[in-house]
């Protein structure tokens, strides 16, 4: 419908990245008009202005009043003063104003191409700035642009941000890399955030992933506390050897000694009537439980820490510090 050409005068510009008009105070503008099928006999193009912002939607766009009081750009001019759009070399133009809106639009009707072109080039003024106090105030505006027929059937419709600026291209070139920049910083934080919730992603899996069976641990422990997990962890092994009922009694025996205990310490202590401490009766170790026979069959090569490395028989134990530490690994 409408396709507008970057001008390579100072006097306008038109950005397409932005879709942006840049150009001076009444100074010309060639818009271009281009259709697909003919319009009806009588068809009308309208180009209205109205503010882009929803806050400011409803207000109508009008020059401010020092230029539309000015004799500048009024004199000798069948526009009327407070209109911004007005169209140049067309004699037919007509500048409407809307009884109910107020709203202020300018008429011309629709010429067919000339032989040789496949455009309608219209001459547009715009007659006040952008940055006028009491007029636009530098509220972004929209230039809406209708083909209409007789009776104001709209055909079509395009529109395009206008500003109206002393200097076109050097505020285009600005906006441009303003965007621009605003784009590559979007781009950055995205990225940035991307790899923030991968990184916890992979944190997270890394936390949930459970240790197997076969890695085996070192604790480095003083020597004391060593003595007592050599043995917890001899012990540990040595279960595995021996039968279920020796289990089952070693836990029984336990159980009775545990209760003979308690109903000893429950009696009143009169005189000499507490037990000796060196009476208690003391359970058997597990390696006690074990018979020579047992323990004889247990060779260096039916026990194998993790790792791959062959552990000392259990009836010949050293206790040196060095063999103690290589020895006692825990899961």
């Amino acid at each position: 419908f409408m396709s507008m050409k970057t001008n390579t005068q100072t006097a306008f510009w038109y950005s397409t990245e932005l879709k942006k008009l840049y150009c001076q105070i009444a100074k010309t503008c060639p818009i271009q008009i281009k259709v697909l099928t003919t319009p009806p006999q009588g068809a009308v193009i309208r180009a209205m202005p109205v503010y882009k912002k929803a806050e400011h939607v409803t207000e109508v766009v009008k020059r401010c009043p020092n230029h539309e009081l000015s004799r500048e750009f009024n004199d000798g001019q069948i526009a009327p003063p407070s209109h911004l759009i007005r169209v140049e070399g067309n004699s037919h133009a007509q500048y409407v104003e809307d009884t109910i809106t107020g709203r202020q639009s300018v008429l011309v009707p629709y010429e067919p191409p000339q032989v040789g072109t496949e455009f309608t080039t219209i001459l547009y003024n715009f007659m006040c700035n952008s940055s006028c106090v009491g007029g636009m105030n530098r509220r972004p505006i929209l230039i809406i642009v209708t083909l209409e027929t007789r009776d104001g059937q709209v055909l079509g419709r395009r529109c395009f941000e206008a500003r109206i600026c002393a200097c076109p291209g050097r505020d285009r070139k600005a906006d441009e890399d303003s965007i621009r920049k605003q784009h590559v910083t979007d781009a950055t934080k995205s990225s940035e955030a991307f790899r923030q919730v991968s990184h916890g992603i992979q944190m997270s899996t890394i936390k949930k992933r459970r240790s197997t069976d076969e890695e085996v641990f070192c604790l480095p422990v003083r020597r004391e506390i060593y003595e007592i997990l050599v043995k917890i962890k001899e012990s540990l092994e040595l279960m595995q050897f021996l039968p279920q009922h020796t289990i089952e009694s070693y836990r029984q025996q336990q159980q009775n000694l545990l209760q003979k205990q308690t109903s000893m310490s429950s009696q009143p202590s009169f005189g000499s009537t507490s037990p000796t401490p060196g009476k208690v009766n003391k359970l058997p170790s597990v390696s006690q439980l074990i018979n020579p026979q047992q323990r004889n069959t247990l060779t260096p090569s039916s026990i194998v820490v993790r790792g791959g490395h062959r552990e000392s028989p259990l009836s010949e134990t050293n206790t040196t510090p060095e063999n103690d530490q290589r020895r006692f690994t825990s899961r």
